[in-house]
């Protein structure tokens, strides 16, 4: 049997916990074919990031025209964009109609800190999203309020699936609420909460990189969005879960992606 074809734009992580890396880690461990365009390399590792360099716009076009032209893509995630100049690029395509099923992880700053991305470069390209999947600390910089709060945090997915993404989730890893992580999905005149114990671990490079590409698998594979939101945050909790005891890495390490710790 064919396998579905998923493509990820985003940046490469030299340290393969997160970005193009940690992206096709998901792919293969759901079934998928994953293609994949690059935005920028970065010099990193679970520290930190040293050094990033954006890529060219025409380079990225000249990658998704390649990608697109020859295999049948399902569905699109984006990562770090880089800059407003490639993320206008990827929004053309998109609104030509060339990136089925597109989740948008807006990418601003990196686990470690580190400035990935910027506002005007995601803002570009949620009109044209399935799945806008922000963590709390880019939902504020994308809505210009604070979300530290599981109530800010449906404030902020209500608000943002009002201006553009078909539906929003804001993730809630970093959020205090009783030992549990819970995510906000608002869209479609809806808002459900999804609730998940808390993993106790420094391995959590990535998160955000492998649920948003899980959603993609899933749409890809023909679930509904809040089917496919919801299987891909069993996949991170398992995969979180799955990495607690490793030594990888001084740092924030990366997720168990293919159950090696099962």
């Amino acid at each position: 049997m064919t396998p579905t074809t998923v493509l990820t734009i985003a940046g490469s992580d030299s340290g393969g916990g997160a970005g193009i890396q940690a992206d096709l880690k998901v792919f293969a461990a759901l079934g998928a074919y994953g293609t994949s365009v690059l935005t920028a390399v970065t010099a990193q590792n679970t520290r930190g990031v040293d050094a990033v360099l954006p890529l060219p716009p025409r380079t990225v076009t000249e990658q998704l025209d390649s990608v697109l032209g020859d295999f049948a893509v399902r569905a699109v995630k984006t990562g770090m964009l880089g800059t407003p100049a490639v993320a206008d690029a990827v929004a053309g395509a998109a609104k030509a109609g060339r990136l089925p099923h597109l989740v948008v992880d807006p990418v601003l700053v990196a686990t470690s800190g580190h400035r990935l991305g910027v506002v005007a470069a995601v803002e570009r390209l949620l009109p044209y999203a399935r799945v806008a999947t922000p963590n709390c600390v880019e939902a504020a910089a994308l809505t210009g309020r604070p979300v530290t709060t599981v109530g800010e945090m449906v404030a902020a997915a209500q608000a943002l699936a009002a201006g553009g993404p078909q539906f929003v989730v804001v993730t809630g890893g970093d959020v205090d609420a009783a030992g549990e992580s819970v995510d906000v999905l608002a869209g479609g005149g809806t808002t459900t909460l999804l609730r998940a114990p808390r993993v106790d671990t420094r391995h959590s490079h990535g998160t955000g990189c492998s649920f948003s590409a899980a959603i993609a698998v899933r749409l890809a594979a023909g679930d509904p969005v809040p089917v496919a939101v919801a299987t891909a945050k069993e996949y991170v909790t398992r995969a979180l879960t799955g990495a607690r005891g490793w030594e990888l890495g001084a740092g924030r390490g990366p997720l168990d992606h293919f159950g090696w710790s099962r």
